[in-house]
């Protein structure tokens, strides 16, 4: 940790609340249907012909894909997103991270304010193959709610410019308007197949803060979520 900070979430929370739970499939809200190849490789066909001018491909990761990247990478430098902000506001999760029982919400880049977070210079050999497990990863069913886009981010060495996955406020997905009590409140119960929503809290706000970038919203809903396991859970704590 920077500093003299002191995350009150820790494993201990996550070891209690977690639950294995075998994948239940696909849980498509209405209107929403699963991606298919044809529809990967139109994305990933789409995001090489729109990279910009040159030979660095540039992929901007603000949350689990600083903690787990899914691609192969070349280079890393810290960067800023402005304009743009991590936030709870991708709901409801049924499969990866919550159940029907109690759902997950997700983070995603959402507009406003700005983002710390990292970028990574992918390799031009293979890239084609390494955006396809990244759209596999970030893409299960359409219209996606937040689609990937080329931002503007800021790094010490200059102006870069980065593929992305941005929230997109007129999807069904989209949740707007919570207070961050009910947000921890979600975060504290909800549980799927790849683990649950405090585990994903836990990891993201270690990496960010080993990483020098104190993100204040996230580090008043570690202490919520915490207190919120503590209250439901016994202790010793």
């Amino acid at each position: 940790m920077s500093g003299h900070r002191r995350m009150r979430l820790s494993q201990r929370h996550v070891d209690v609340v977690h639950r294995d739970i075998e994948d239940p499939g696909p849980k498509l809200l209405p209107e929403f249907r699963t991606a298919t190849d044809a529809d990967y490789q139109e994305a990933v066909e789409g995001m090489l012909e729109t990279c910009p001018p040159g030979d660095d491909f540039w992929l901007f990761g603000y949350g689990s894909l600083i903690w787990r990247p899914e691609t192969a990478f070349e280079e890393k430098r810290l960067a800023t997103a402005i304009g743009w902000r991590r936030r709870f506001c991708l709901g409801p999760d049924h499969r990866f991270r919550g159940s029907h029982e109690a759902p997950g919400l997700m983070m995603a880049l959402d507009r406003g304010g700005q983002c710390k977070g990292m970028a990574y210079r992918l390799p031009q050999a293979g890239l084609e193959q390494e955006l396809h497990r990244l759209i596999r990863r970030e893409l299960s069913q359409l219209p996606s709610a937040f689609p990937w886009r080329w931002i503007k981010v800021a790094t010490d060495q200059g102006p870069l410019r980065a593929l992305t996955f941005a929230m997109d406020r007129n999807n069904a997905r989209y949740v707007a308007g919570l207070s961050d009590e009910e947000i921890a409140a979600t975060l504290a119960q909800a549980c799927g197949f790849r683990g649950s929503m405090a585990e994903y809290l836990f990891a993201t706000v270690t990496m960010l803060e080993s990483l020098g970038i104190h993100d204040r919203k996230l580090w008043r809903l570690q202490d919520l979520v915490a207190d919120r396991i503590e209250a439901s859970y016994a202790g010793p704590w």
